[in-house]
């Protein structure tokens, strides 16, 4: 049993924990959550507190690899956090250093959306393959790459941002692009791509049942147009009819590209798989190379809610598996 200490860095709340893991299976055995510190600095200081008061009362002894998660942009290989959107002022931060030097263990960084393909290649729904795409389908739409039985994380760690690719001259805004895949394919952008098509439908005289009138525009969410496509809403259908289009076209461009043996997806796909499921794999069969999609899998996360507890705890594990690879 390997014994792993993990932080997850996020821009309202951070969270460090302890696991014990083995080659198929981890248990977290303690875990904290606190919000975000105000500088970086002091988040560093909370981290290395934390892990230490874990360590004591879980009796687990030291890590012997400790794995942060963060959002990027980051340097992986440098351990330097470069400016994320939703941490101001964690500019060019060194985390790796703090924690190997306070707790004598190597120390790992991946951004959030690597840490999650490592935690479900290495004990979820991607295990046992050697090429697998994790996509995350959540706040926004990002991917990890395992490919040839490893992480790939591109020249400077901005491999899979696959959120990026137009799908459209104009559409749902994600990553900073009207009509991209992120538009189309996020909690953010169906919402935004709900609220224009209630808008529409209210002003025909057709209100939907997630958004009866103008003044509930502001709270429309995935969810709540999800929950209505479930109970057979005409309108939540077609928005989610136009999101499946959208996902298993993006999802071709993976086949094809990368031919990979299983693309695993997180959050919304899961949550929605009844309704997303046969339209994805409709445009896959229509998109994608037959020879290439015939020995791919495309299924849902296998460690649900509980990925972003098991990230920093697999990027610790990886630290350990690679050491001393070329």
């Amino acid at each position: 049993m390997t014994i792993l200490g993990g932080v997850d860095i996020g821009g309202t709340k951070c969270a460090v924990s302890i696991g014990k893991a083995n080659a198929d299976s981890v248990e977290v055995v303690g875990k904290t959550q606190f919000p975000t510190p105000a500088t970086p600095q002091e988040a560093i200081g909370r981290f290395r507190e934390e892990l230490a008061k874990l360590i004591e009362s879980c009796g687990a002894g030291r890590p012997e690899a400790i794995g942060i998660s963060c959002g990027g942009p980051l340097d992986s290989r440098a351990g330097l956090i470069l400016s994320p959107p939703n941490l101001p002022n964690w500019d060019r931060i060194d985390c790796v250093t703090p924690l190997r030097e306070a707790f004598g263990a190597p120390v790992a960084l991946q951004n959030d959306a690597n840490a999650c393909a490592l935690a479900e290649w290495k004990w979820g729904a991607g295990r046992g393959t050697r090429n697998m795409i994790f996509l995350t389908f959540g706040t926004g739409m990002g991917a990890g790459l395992i490919l040839d039985g490893r992480l790939y994380a591109g020249t400077n760690d901005m491999a899979g941002e696959i959120g990026h690719m137009r799908m459209e001259p104009d559409g749902p805004v994600g990553y900073g692009k009207a009509g991209s895949f992120e538009g189309f394919c996020s909690g953010g952008g169906i919402a935004q791509l709900a609220r224009k098509e209630a808008e529409r439908a209210i002003r025909e005289g057709r209100p939907p049942a997630f958004c009866p009138s103008i003044d509930m525009l502001d709270g429309v969410t995935a969810k709540s147009v999800g929950d209505a496509a479930e109970r057979g809403d005409a309108l939540a259908l077609d928005i989610y009819r136009t999101v499946g289009v959208k996902l298993g076209r993006g999802l071709a461009v993976l086949v094809d590209l990368l031919n990979p043996e299983r693309i695993v997806i997180g959050s919304i796909y899961g949550r929605q798989l009844a309704i997303l499921e046969p339209i994805v794999l409709g445009e896959l069969k229509q998109e994608a190379l037959p020879i290439s999609l015939g020995v791919c899998a495309v299924v849902p996360a296998g460690l649900g809610e509980q990925v972003g507890d098991l990230a920093s705890l697999s990027v610790a594990l990886n630290v350990l598996e690679t050491q001393g690879a070329p």
